[in-house]
């Protein structure tokens, strides 16, 4: 997919999760998400942080944290994050926009970040019962950008001896000889992802590995 269709699908993705967040209480946005360790605020700080920090900022950032994610993270939450947290989300829905802040993503690369959206966007729809999925454009090519490679999230490495299969897309992964994990695609990605709450989505002679590795 083109750079510039990819960047389409992430300012799509933005625009509807803000969308999904308008009309939050305050005991919404305190909820915990799927990413466990953060809440439906932090996960909106985060995906700001990340929309905002260039490649050079990143670079510094990591190096500042001594290379520890979760450091580096916990730091750049608490930068893009207001007090309120109806603030913080204006501050996420005014980017790219006139009057907002530029859109900098760390690498030339926009999937990603796309990615970044989609699994996120999901962290926090799932535990508010929002029930709203991304454009199967987006999904797929967060798929196939997981399966390819170990970039945020251990994606690739999550999968490895086993052959994804999705029911309701083109999408496969790793030699169709090795045991199956099957479901739909969404879920896949949310699983490459880490996310073991999908694995009652998924069957096949692999699924019983795949959630000991994501369990374990």
């Amino acid at each position: 997919m083109e750079t510039s269709d990819v960047k389409g699908l992430l300012a799509a993705e933005h625009a509807a999760l803000v969308n999904d967040l308008r009309e939050l209480t305050d005991e919404q946005w305190g909820r915990t998400s799927l990413c466990t360790e953060w809440s439906v605020h932090e996960v909106t700080a985060h995906l700001g942080a990340g929309m905002t920090t260039g490649q050079l900022a990143w670079i510094v950032s990591i190096l500042r944290a001594g290379f520890r994610p979760a450091v580096h993270n916990r730091r750049q939450i608490a930068r893009f994050a207001r007090s309120e947290p109806a603030a913080t989300l204006a501050r996420f829905a005014a980017l790219g926009t006139e009057g907002g802040e530029p859109v900098r993503l760390p690498t030339g690369d926009p999937s990603p970040w796309l990615g970044e959206l989609v699994v996120h966007g999901q962290d926090v729809r799932r535990p508010l019962g929002i029930d709203r999925e991304p454009a199967p454009e987006a999904v797929a090519e967060v798929a196939r950008f997981y399966a390819s490679r170990d970039f945020a999230v251990n994606s690739r490495s999550q999968v490895k001896g086993l052959h994804l299969r999705a029911t309701d897309a083109d999408f496969t992964t790793n030699d169709p000889g090795l045991p199956t994990v099957e479901g739909p695609l969404l879920a896949l990605v949310m699983l490459m992802a880490g996310r073991s709450a999908y694995l009652d989505q998924v069957r096949g002679a692999g699924a019983a590995e795949l959630r000991g590795r994501l369990e374990g």
